[in-house]
């Protein structure tokens, strides 16, 4: 005999909020491991943790390792708070990619010791003006974005860039022209193909 329906839609309901509280519980653990792990080898690899931001846990956890990288690619992150730079300091290596943030804050510029950025497979259509300020950022990787502006003299600029990723990604025709201009840092683009309305060869 089969349960009234009002019982068997309750039946679901509760199986599935065990299967996510379950789901959440191995999460947390993961993270948790993830932090131990870091306060033995300084890098912290919270990457495929089904993040949507970073827990507070994990400033508390990580208050007194000095990280050296820390990875949270491959999550649902949808922005960085300010607190992040304050906490994580010394960082040489950042990885955001695979996440769905379109901005940064500028208090990034705190972490004066990164070197290598990966915003790759997000969704920024600017590239993030805090990128401009890192004083020691030598490697940017931005490619697979919807970026279609770039302060391309804020750019050139930089004293400490030498290699930027922006392909993939949606550049005017103008924008990729200057950035091909800058001489003393490798900028890495899409192979441009003509627009009908460009190719004057029809």
């Amino acid at each position: 005999m089969k349960p009234p329906p009002s019982q068997f839609g309750a039946d679901i309901t509760n199986t599935a909020h065990m299967i996510c509280t379950k789901l959440a519980g191995r999460a947390v653990i993961r993270v948790v491991g993830r932090c131990n792990e870091a306060q033995e080898n300084n890098n912290l690899d919270l990457s495929e943790c089904q993040l949507m931001q970073v827990p507070d846990a994990v400033y508390h956890l990580m208050r007194h390792t000095e990280l050296k990288a820390c990875n949270l690619s491959s999550n649902v992150i949808t922005k960085i708070p300010p607190k992040f730079a304050v906490n994580f300091s010394l960082i040489t290596e950042l990885n955001l990619a695979h996440n769905q943030m379109s901005k940064l804050p500028d208090e990034l510029a705190d972490l004066a010791e990164l070197e290598r950025l990966d915003l790759s497979h997000n969704a920024f259509i600017n590239l993030p003006g805090v990128v401009y300020k890192m004083p020691k950022l030598i490697t940017l990787i931005a490619n697979s974005n919807h970026i279609i502006e770039v302060d391309v003299d804020r750019l050139s600029a930089s004293r400490s860039l030498e290699s930027v990723d922006l392909r993939e990604n949606p550049l005017p025709r103008n924008t990729e022209s200057a950035l091909q201009n800058i001489s003393r840092i490798r900028v890495v683009l899409s192979p441009r193909e003509l627009e009908e309305w460009e190719d004057l060869t029809i």
